[in-house]
């Protein structure tokens, strides 16, 4: 009798640790869920594809009424607020708010570098801040940092257009046709999904993708370049642009 009990005990304590394995593993395996609340809505969007590109779940809200629905159907990883939040409750009170509900990592976007503002910030709750305007590369870099305090890697994913980077697979496709990439090629091609929009030097390339190791060959990043278009213009239009004395740049 006992030892049946026993035995159901044991069975159902295996059966718990294994769903919370699997749990964690579905977890860390999709990528981070990022909530933002932002009434400027240019703002919101820059953020928002900037987030998308990096491989981001992204949702958007104007106003943060909503943020406690928000929050229950969404289940973010991380939350990015506004201060100025014209309509409906103000920043500080949505991160007050939000902080009642847990330990969800937040980061307020200030109006203003002002020690008051900053202050009431962090007094309601936020776990970073940041004044506007800022830099795109410095906000991700701080979302990433808040992510991996709570154990969340960054995103592994990359989408331009079409084209879509897993850097934790090393898989690329386009159009959904896989496209076989050297690792070099993948990297190049990583550092140039992750900068889309934006011009990357050559030196910028040899830095992040080849990490400094000095060529006798000064046409190494050019030769990459080359195999790249050929390989990704075999499943569509031209993405990777050169502009001339500056580097490249990724753009649909």
């Amino acid at each position: 009798m006992e030892r049946g009990v026993g035995t159901q005990m044991t069975g159902q304590a295996v059966r718990t640790e294994s769903t919370t394995r699997v749990s964690r593993h579905v977890l860390a395996s999709r990528p981070a869920r990022v909530l933002i609340v932002e009434e400027e809505g240019k703002a919101r969007e820059m953020v928002e594809t900037a987030l998308l590109r990096q491989g981001f779940v992204v949702r958007s809200d104007p106003e943060g009424s909503g943020v406690d629905w928000s929050v229950r159907a969404f289940e973010p990883d991380i939350a990015i607020i506004g201060h100025d939040l014209p309509r409906g409750p103000s920043g500080c009170a949505v991160v007050a708010q939000l902080r009642t509900r847990g330990s969800l990592p937040i980061v307020l976007l200030g109006s203003t570098d002002s020690l008051a503002q900053r202050l009431s910030g962090f007094g309601a709750g936020a776990d970073d801040y940041i004044s506007t305007p800022f830099d795109m590369e410095e906000l991700l870099a701080r979302v990433a940092a808040l992510l991996r305090r709570v154990g969340r890697s960054p995103a592994k994913i990359c989408r331009v257009s079409d084209v879509l980077v897993d850097d934790a697979a090393y898989t690329v496709t386009r159009n959904g046709a896989n496209i076989k990439l050297r690792r070099l090629e993948h990297d190049v091609l990583s550092v140039l999904c992750r900068s889309a929009g934006r011009c990357v030097s050559k030196q910028e390339l040899l830095d992040q993708a080849w990490h400094g190791i000095p060529f006798d060959d000064d046409n190494t990043v050019e030769v990459h370049i080359c195999t790249l278009r050929r390989k990704l213009e075999a499943h569509g239009p031209r993405l990777i642009h050169t502009v001339r004395s500056v580097g490249y740049l990724l753009r649909p």
